[in-house]
């Protein structure tokens, strides 16, 4: 229905109509739509930020191989839900229960990829001049934004192997150490 009729057109009695329950029994599990998609947006910031990767990528020695397995997961992930990441950006620009959310799902985000590249620095995989928060900051945003544009928002056509592709070249180019 979120995806349907988007966050405001949304009703609970579609909602409950649509799930085949009654209106009550909806108001048993949920406070009211937007516990129901904060819900909805927390399962799948769950399965997006951990995507399991496969035990070959998880053993890889090589960060390039590494950033292009995890790259694959989350676009893949964020594919299977691109309709509640649009449904997500339209409730973040009316309530500032989602735009909280948002944030706090870029958060996550941003601080996973900051653990990921000091690991690398610390190896001398990564440039270590380059600052790791503002270096996440860029690179997070950057694939998000990727995602978003060709997954939910339509503004140009890629599969997922080519924002796989460029996703992990453009985040593995800037941090190759440079002597």
């Amino acid at each position: 229905m979120f995806e349907r009729d988007g966050y405001v057109e949304a009703r609970i009695v579609d909602i409950a109509e649509e799930s085949k329950v009654a209106v009550g029994s909806f108001y048993t599990h949920f406070d009211g739509k937007d516990d129901l998609l904060a819900t909805l947006v927390h399962d799948a910031t769950v399965v997006m930020l951990e995507p399991g990767l496969p035990a070959r990528a998880r053993r890889q020695t090589d960060p390039v191989a590494v950033i292009e397995a995890t790259n694959r997961a989350y676009i893949e992930s964020y594919a299977e839900h691109a309709g509640l990441m649009r449904v997500l950006e339209q409730a973040a620009a009316v309530d500032d229960r989602f735009r909280a959310i948002r944030e706090q799902r870029a958060s996550a985000f941003h601080d996973r990829n900051v653990r990921a590249i000091r690991r690398l620095q610390r190896a001398g995989l990564a440039d270590p001049s380059l600052d790791p928060v503002l270096a996440a900051a860029a690179l997070s945003g950057m694939v998000s934004r990727l995602a978003y544009g060709a997954l939910s928002a339509g503004l140009f056509e890629a599969t997922t192997a080519h924002l796989d592709a460029a996703a992990t070249r453009l985040w593995a180019n800037p941090l190759q150490h440079t002597s």
